[in-house]
């Protein structure tokens, strides 16, 4: 392709061009060093998991909390590639942090969950003061959500299908189901009860985080929530497909303001799907301090 251009600018310009014609082995090499490259730095990028932090501010926290910190994971997507290894790396940044909550938002698991169901009893030792929630994402449909709902909650997390609840008398957490065109084999047209409907029911003097897999956001809910945590993006995972997925989604990546005091946060997630490979898309946790205005 590359000779190809070169010798049809130059009939063009009408200027000789065989100094810059790559010879056929060039050709072939180039692309090949290029690719195993990109192969073995992805792999070591893949392993290298980044904390990402965010603070965020509110007067709607009570008086007697100063500050609760969360940590999201997402995308962790245990199975066969990402396993024991890559999960020990995980719960050993999570324990430095000390968080209060924990959350997962979607693909904690990578299908089907018989060669891992293992791994539950090793997430399960994760402690978080105000407790573990999760949320489904399309691989736990791929996986039977029957089954994969039963590692999540085996591994100590509340599994929010479609419910909020309040801690503590501190914050509100709520959760929706993937509701992808996945979901159409198990739901048997079953009616979902909107997000609007789950996020009115809480108190709406406390700060609200609604866990949402997809970083899909419902207009109807502007308000309702303070912030959304998400992912399914990867961030693209392997660029350039970022340069695609960057289309794809309304929020791609990171921290984004919304109308009527409501944000997003979208996680580029924390392990891989495919080939165990990342580049230029580091995995991350990230580390939310969601901080009492009125006593910093």
């Amino acid at each position: 392709t590359y000779n190809v251009f070169v010798q049809y600018s130059s009939n063009i310009m009408n200027s000789g061009a065989g100094l810059i014609i790559m010879k056929p082995e060039t050709v072939f090499l180039v692309p090949l060093f290029t690719a195993f490259f990109i192969v073995v730095y992805g792999y070591f990028e893949a392993q290298h998991i980044r904390i990402e932090r965010l603070i965020i501010r509110t007067a709607k926290l009570p008086d007697n909390v100063d500050r609760i910190r969360v940590a999201q994971i997402s995308d962790v997507h245990l199975g066969v590639i990402v396993g024991e290894k890559n999960l020990n790396r995980i719960i050993k940044k999570i324990d430095s942090e000390h968080p209060d909550i924990i959350v997962s938002t979607g693909d904690l698991v990578d299908g089907i969950t018989r060669h891992i169901d293992h791994l539950s009893a090793r997430i399960k030792k994760i402690k978080a003061r105000l407790g573990k929630f999760a949320v489904t994402g399309n691989h736990e449909i791929y996986g039977g959500i029957k089954k994969t709902a039963e590692f999540i909650e085996d591994s100590g997390f509340t599994l929010l299908r479609g419910e909020g609840v309040t801690l503590n008398n501190s914050i509100n957490i709520a959760g929706v189901d993937f509701a992808g065109g996945e979901t159409t084999g198990y739901r048997n047209g079953q009616p979902v009860e909107t997000e609007y409907a789950i996020l009115s029911r809480l108190p709406s003097r406390l700060f609200t985080l609604l866990l949402k897999h997809k970083s899909d956001v419902d207009e109807k809910s502007l308000g309702l929530f303070d912030l959304q945590l998400s992912g399914h993006t990867h961030k693209g995972q392997i660029f350039p497909m970022n340069l695609a997925t960057m289309f794809i989604f309304s929020y791609h990546t990171g921290f984004t303001k919304l109308p009527k005091g409501s944000a997003i946060y979208t996680s580029r997630g924390t392990g891989t799907t495919g080939p165990p490979i990342r580049f230029l898309s580091t995995p991350e946790i990230t580390i939310i301090d969601i901080v009492n205005e009125l006593k910093s």
